[in-house]
């Protein structure tokens, strides 16, 4: 009866190439209804987003929320503007935590509906250096490989 619907809206691919990932966190966002209506529509983008933090808040940049042209409203929308994450205080301490300490950051990795609910993954980071961007390819290429020579051995 009481099924968990999770639903992707949009994701954030740069990160797992640009980035290692030491933990993930789910969070809710303070949404306008407009807003809520473009994730309905799949209008968002989160590519360029980051997540800062201030007065012990955590407030989400840069991601892009197109308002539909079929809708008029008297007030400006605003589709680049900052949305508060919704955290619980211990999971603050940890993250402000986490990005005191060198070569770590914050970064929102996907949004999706759980129930009727927009949630944000958002993970604390570490960035890859280019050789171990390189590392991953070769051995992604490796096991692609391995896989085409047992195919075709047998």
């Amino acid at each position: 009866m009481n099924q968990l619907i999770l639903k992707k809206i949009t994701q954030n691919k740069r990160v797992y190439h640009e980035y290692f990932i030491e933990k993930q966190l789910e969070s809710g966002i303070a949404l306008l209804g407009w807003e809520v209506k473009s994730a309905r529509s799949n209008t968002v983008t989160i590519d360029n987003s980051y997540i800062s933090f201030c007065n012990q808040e955590a407030y989400i940049y840069n991601s892009i929320f197109q308002p539909n042209i079929t809708q008029f409203y008297n007030e400006t929308q605003h589709s680049i503007r900052i949305r508060k994450l919704l955290l619980k205080k211990h999971e603050l301490l940890f993250l402000t935590e986490k990005i005191n300490q060198q070569g770590y950051t914050v970064i929102i990795l996907d949004l999706h509906w759980k129930n009727s609910w927009i949630k944000a993954n958002i993970g604390v980071v570490k960035g890859k250096k280019k050789h171990d961007k390189r590392n991953i390819i070769h051995m992604k290429k490796w096991k692609k490989e391995k896989i085409h020579i047992l195919k075709h051995r047998k």
